[in-house]
């Protein structure tokens, strides 16, 4: 089955690909199907509010299956933040790097023992329009002083998992699928999916 990801993130369409192909499912971008999503404006307070309003107006204009997700960097020095605001931390288009040399600015004067922070994923799943499945999932771990590693994108560099002692940039993508705040949530998504008899449990 074809699913449309509400998005053209590559790195994004890589991470759901490696899970969801083995289930069945072929992610398809909207650029690769000729369908153009216009500009959302992700105006949730919650992260599941914002994956809701993408794949809401991604099923809407292409009547296709449609999953689409938000995740936010919570940060316990920080009080929350950047939550909602984590691709944009640094700012409206803000790169990568932008948003890494920020929470390290911020994080800058913060002691090892008071860094803790998590990775929570939400995402919306329209099957169809009697069909909507929620799902969230987390990862724990905490703030590095420093970038290390060269995998992952976003954050990864600085997020060190709690299960592999490294930070995600230092892992393969089989680690970080097996515990990441994405994986986590499809494995959930999975459950659902099965529940609802769209897959055949093997």
């Amino acid at each position: 089955m074809e699913i449309l990801l509400a998005s053209e993130n590559a790195h994004k369409l890589e991470e759901l690909s490696r899970i969801l192909k083995p289930l069945g499912f072929d992610v398809v971008t909207p650029r690769q199907k000729g369908i153009d999503l216009g500009l959302v404006e992700e105006t949730g307070d919650t992260l599941i509010e914002n994956s809701r309003i993408k794949a809401n107006n991604a099923r809407k204009i292409s009547g296709m299956p449609v999953i689409a997700d938000d995740t936010g960097l919570i940060v316990e020095a920080l009080g929350g933040l950047p939550g909602v605001h984590t691709a944009r931390f640094a700012g409206e288009n803000a790169t990568d790097k932008e948003n890494v040399d920020k929470l390290l600015n911020e994080m800058k004067n913060v002691p090892k023992f008071k860094r803790a922070a998590k990775f929570v994923t939400s995402i919306c799943c329209i099957l169809s329009d009697s069909i909507t499945i929620e799902v969230e999932g987390e990862c724990k771990g905490e703030i590095a002083f420093e970038r290390s590693g060269d995998n992952g994108f976003g954050y990864d560099p600085v997020f060190i998992c709690e299960k592999y002692g490294r930070t995600f940039a230092n892992c393969t993508a089989e680690e970080k699928d097996s515990v990441s705040h994405r994986g986590n949530a499809l494995r959930k998504l999975k459950d659902k999916l099965i529940k609802v008899n769209i897959l055949n449990e093997e």
